[in-house]
């Protein structure tokens, strides 16, 4: 299948301080991108964008699954098909905490391991309203042995999260083998930071936990739901240049602001990874990774295409995914945006650095139209990407 998008206004490739590519075309074969800037020869369906923008599919690296669709922390359901309208096409999952019944003071190395199995080939397998769900994240605690990260490698477990370890052990070592054994493996390491969550069984980690533990990615930096005190925040990321900082919808805005200055000033915006950290108390927020990208290019200086690169290939990166970058050979997953009617802004940056929510049209996951016409979860875009007819209607 090949399938033609043309009349683009602005296209957005992910890749941090990569230009903007205006009045342009994307080709797509076979579910990936086969060029930007092509003409195809006898594409099997053209998509005219109307002007709209066009950036990768938005990768919401932390959320917390339980069983497909139904999220037990605000008793909904459908709640993926709607961040699926809120441009989100891969969410990564910061480990499936919402069980009920799931004791967080009696966690087993057997139990985490099987958790982290029945996820890994329940939702993940499933791949939920068309999202690509990174699910079975494994919860480390103390007592695993490498034999149990053997296992997790081998049910294609790529993610571990440290979030209810016990402290106390970081003189044992046991934290460092971790960090190796997932490495050797391929698994990305992410960390809770910050006070407690809201089931108030997490460990509170300012930076000298950080530091000692050593993670690719500290967890919602910016607090989840409070972040660490200023002084370690600035330790973390003055001190820890290798780590990537995390950025979540229920964060505190003002140490948002005190983070991305830091990395900016610093030139590391390549650090700075996206997320929702729902649903949970916070709740169910599908536009939340859009708000993530104007809080960073309204509120904090951020230019708006590095902001969706923040949600895009730079969140894919961290955590080892090949998607969320619009480039050849790159899974085909994209989202049209533009400004909605009544807005002032000429495409859907400019929405972002207004702070204004762009309108969705389209959705495309693997080259395939999941969203056709116009989002559920927003306003439609003011202009409109129609399919255009190969052939001459016939009279």
């Amino acid at each position: 299948m090949k399938t033609l998008i043309e009349s683009i206004g602005t296209l957005v490739t992910g890749e941090l301080g990569a230009p903007t590519v205006r009045d342009t075309t994307l080709l797509i074969e076979d579910g990936m991108v086969a060029g930007v800037g092509v003409d195809a020869t006898a594409p099997d369906r053209v998509l005219d964008a109307g002007g709209l923008t066009v950036i990768p599919g938005l990768v919401d690296g932390h959320v917390h699954p339980t069983f497909g669709e139904w999220t037990p922390a605000q008793n909904a359901t459908g709640w993926i098909h709607n961040y699926l309208h809120g441009g989100t096409t891969t969410m990564v999952s910061a480990g499936e905490l919402h069980i009920p019944g799931l004791d967080f003071t009696a966690l087993t190395p057997e139990l985490v391991v099987s958790i982290a199995t029945v996820s890994r080939h329940t939702t993940a397998r499933m791949r939920p309203s068309g999202v690509k769900a990174v699910a079975g994240t494994v919860l480390l605690v103390p007592g695993m042995t490498e034999e149990h990260f053997d296992r997790l490698a081998a049910e294609g477990v790529t993610q571990a999260k440290f979030i209810f370890y016990d402290w106390s052990l970081l003189h044992t070592g046991e934290v460092s083998r971790y960090l190796q054994w997932c490495r050797e493996r391929g698994m990305t390491v992410k960390m809770h930071s910050g006070g407690v969550s809201r089931s108030g069984s997490s460990r509170v980690a300012g930076f000298d936990v950080v530091a000692a533990v050593g993670p690719d990615i500290v967890g919602h930096i910016s607090g989840g739901p409070i972040p660490m005190t200023d002084e370690d925040m600035a330790r973390v990321v003055e001190d820890l240049p290798e780590t990537a900082l995390e950025v979540c919808s229920s964060m505190n805005y003002r140490a948002t602001s005190f983070v991305v200055e830091r990395l900016a000033a610093r030139d590391e915006l390549s650090r700075l990874t996206l997320g929702t950290d729902t649903p949970g108390g916070t709740g169910v927020i599908p536009r939340g990774m859009l708000r993530n990208i104007c809080l960073l290019a309204s509120m904090c200086d951020v230019a708006p295409e590095d902001a969706v690169a923040a949600a895009t290939g730079t969140t894919a990166r961290a955590h080892g995914l090949d998607v969320g970058v619009l480039a050849p050979g790159r899974p085909a997953d994209l989202v049209l945006l533009g400004p909605i009617t009544g807005s002032r802004a000429d495409d859907a940056l400019e929405c972002f650095a207004l702070g204004d929510l762009p309108g969705i049209a389209t959705v495309m996951v693997d080259g395939v139209p999941l969203v056709d016409g116009r989002s559920e979860q927003t306003p439609p875009p003011r202009q409109s990407a129609v399919w255009r007819p190969l052939t001459p209607a016939l009279v």
